[in-house]
């Protein structure tokens, strides 16, 4: 059966779109724009172009191509008799079959996300570029590994029917996405830009992976001593946090959590700044720091009483962090503009940088 119907213009722009089921995103559209690319003429394109997950059976008729999405094997000759009678249909009601009139009388669903008929006093559109680094640091403070992996939450709340784009000053910085069905894939292919119309309320516009070892910044480091050999049945730690690459913004909400060894029985340990915990049961120690001044670093030091007779553990415990650090995106990720076209009115907009600990770890 048919699963989705895309309308595309002769600029290579789907303008319409409609599904029957799930929403597949656009850019299964990309197996067309290829054969299209290659082909001398517009009748030229292959009616039929099978793709790894999916069959696209198209008609150009008026200026614009029909294409559908099939999800299983049919018979081709059928979905074309339904996209003629598709093109038939809408020079009956609207005495021809242009992009401009299709979209005067909303025939399909241009946009199934988003309800029609929106109101709203306050207009207003908020995003929240959110980066959380994942890394492993060595124990001689090297980074092993680093990567990001960010993305654009929002909340809109946009009269009518807003058509929004947003540009960033590096968008060469990502380098991996996905995003949600409402951006225009083409013209972040061809302008680096996302052109969209928002769902109403909060959505996920975009998930984005930086993986360039030499871009992501690691924003904080961990000076420490653990040692279980300074005597029978004891131990030493002292750890010293500080911030590393922030921009200038401080580090907030750290916590440093150390998985200790079986042979640990307790902690007796002072910190400089924050509390303390030790749970004899999970033996998990854990640091809660809150903020970091450069001008004054954490310090966390102190004995550690070990079973007696018992030999020392094989290996020192990695410290596990988390953090964050507001209106920092710190792979340099960040907005250019955003520009709303559809609409008269001047909607209220803004967007907030945030960067936290993933999978962070430092190995003692």
């Amino acid at each position: 059966m048919i699963h989705s119907l895309f309308i595309i213009n002769h600029g290579g722009d789907v303008f319409l779109e409609k599904h029957w089921k799930s929403v597949i995103h656009r850019s299964v559209c990309d197996y067309f724009f290829d054969a299209q690319s290659r082909a001398d003429d517009p009748v030229d394109v292959p009616p039929v172009i099978t793709t790894p997950h999916h069959y696209l059976i198209s008609v150009y008729r008026a200026g614009l191509y029909f294409v559908s999405v099939c999800t299983s094997e049919m018979m081709p000759l059928f979905v074309i008799e339904f996209l003629h009678r598709v093109v038939d249909t809408f020079k009956d009601y609207f005495g021809d079959c242009t992009e401009s009139l299709i979209k005067e009388h909303y025939v399909l669903s241009n946009v199934p996300w988003r309800r029609s008929a929106v109101k709203y006093t306050n207009n207003e559109a908020y995003f929240d570029v959110v980066e959380e680094v994942d890394a492993i640091i060595d124990r001689s403070g090297s980074t092993v590994f680093a990567e990001i992996q960010g993305y654009i939450d929002c909340s809109v709340k946009l009269s009518g029917m807003p058509d929004l784009t947003m540009t960033f000053i590096n968008p060469r910085l990502f380098d991996d996405f996905s995003f949600h069905p409402c951006v225009r894939f083409k013209r972040w292919e061809s302008e680096r830009l996302l052109s969209f119309i928002p769902p109403d309320g909060s959505f996920r516009l975009m998930s984005y992976h930086i993986g360039t070892q030499s871009v992501v910044a690691v924003p904080l480091y961990v000076r420490h001593n653990i040692s279980f050999k300074t005597g029978p049945g004891t131990g030493r730690l002292d750890l010293t946090v500080g911030p590393k690459q922030t921009m200038g913004r401080t580090v907030e909400n750290v916590l440093l959590e150390i998985n200790m060894p079986k042979q640990v029985l307790n902690c007796m340990l002072t910190p400089s700044q924050g509390r303390v915990t030790f749970d004899p049961v999970s033996r998990l120690l854990s640091w809660t720091v809150g903020r970091v001044e450069q001008s004054k670093l954490p310090n966390l030091r102190g004995s550690l009483s070990l079973q007696t007779g018992a030999p020392p553990p094989d290996a020192n415990p990695a410290i596990n962090l988390q953090f964050t650090i507001s209106q920092l995106a710190v792979s340099g990720v960040k907005v250019n503009r955003l520009d709303m076209y559809g609409e008269k009115y001047k909607p209220f907009k803004g967007v907030k940088y945030i960067t936290r600990a993933g999978r962070f770890q430092v190995r003692t």
